[in-house]
């Protein structure tokens, strides 16, 4: 392998994955993703190299590429093509790792769907729009098309299926605490026209008050400034990893992994949760900008 270029691993071998448990047999043909952790399995054995080893030769963890091979971790362009080169095994990876790597969400988030699934705890600041998985399938539809304005119709509704697909997350029997802050701002745009918002502020009242899981305050304009004005910002708690954070602006988004960075995340969303409003006085704030959109549909 001398000579060969690799990937920066910081970027494809977050420490969250380390201690996932994994299963401990997979079905190849449950999917693309199935089979490719089956062929990267039956590649790395016939190599006569254990997870640890071959975790050596491409800079990770053998728990990770445990994660790989048990179908929990979606598979990487870089690393696939890493795996192919290492095996003599032309593009069989790569090639599976694009079948497999195919999502109902942008590329960029992809990852931080998966992550969704699987935490105990999301805590998330919207700083201008409501966030995803509270949205109404109105608003939703005003938002994809004004980030997609040039898309048929059919996508943009694949975006709106796929979007209230994610919301179930929050009714569902593995559901986690969800904690939001959203900016004042984000009830003041009115996407979609006023009853569109009436009806999704109204709705973000009903979640809060029917389902004490999810907690939402509200960060009053008269907050200030704050780090994540222009970002927004989910941070993903796990029963057996560590948190990562997920930050997303317009049409690119990141995961963190690197403990100080999470640390600083952390601390500013604490920040944030001491200035915002009560969660009480917060939806009190909802309901009222509400009916401030009611009374705009009124006098158009």
């Amino acid at each position: 392998m001398a000579g060969t270029s690799f990937p920066n691993p910081a970027t494809w071998c977050p420490a969250t994955f380390r201690h996932m448990p994994q299963p401990k047999e997979l079905d190849p043909y449950t999917n693309p993703r199935a089979f490719y952790g089956c062929e990267l399995r039956r590649l790395r054995e016939a190599a006569g190299l254990s997870q640890e080893q071959l975790g050596e030769r491409v800079f990770c963890s053998g728990s990770y590429i445990g994660q790989f091979e048990s179908a929990n971790r979606r598979p990487q362009i870089d690393m696939s093509r890493v795996f192919d080169q290492l095996f003599g095994s032309g593009e069989h990876l790569e090639r599976l790792c694009r079948l497999a790597g195919k999502s109902k969400v942008a590329d960029y988030f992809a990852d931080a769907a998966e992550l969704e699934q699987r935490a105990t705890a999301i805590n998330e600041f919207a700083p201008m729009v409501i966030p995803g998985m509270l949205q109404t399938p109105a608003y939703a539809r005003a938002l994809t098309k004004s980030v997609q304005r040039f898309a048929p119709n059919e996508v943009v509704e694949q975006h709106v299926t796929t979007r209230m697909e994610r919301a179930q997350l929050l009714t569902g029997s593995d559901r986690p605490l969800f904690w939001a802050i959203l900016h004042e701002a984000s009830l003041r745009v009115p996407l979609g026209g006023p009853m569109a918002m009436h009806d999704q502020l109204m709705h973000l009242v009903e979640m809060a008050r029917i389902h004490p899981h999810i907690i939402l305050q509200v960060l009053p304009f008269s907050g200030g400034a704050h780090p994540f004005l222009n970002t927004m910002v989910s941070l993903m708690q796990f029963a057996d990893a560590p948190p990562v954070v997920y930050t997303e602006g317009s049409y690119t988004g990141q995961l963190v992994d690197e403990p100080a960075l999470v640390a600083d995340f952390q601390s500013s969303y604490d920040l944030a949760r001491a200035v915002a409003l009560s969660p009480e006085a917060s939806l009190a704030l909802i309901e009222s900008a509400a009916k401030e959109h009611a009374a705009d549909e009124h006098r158009t």
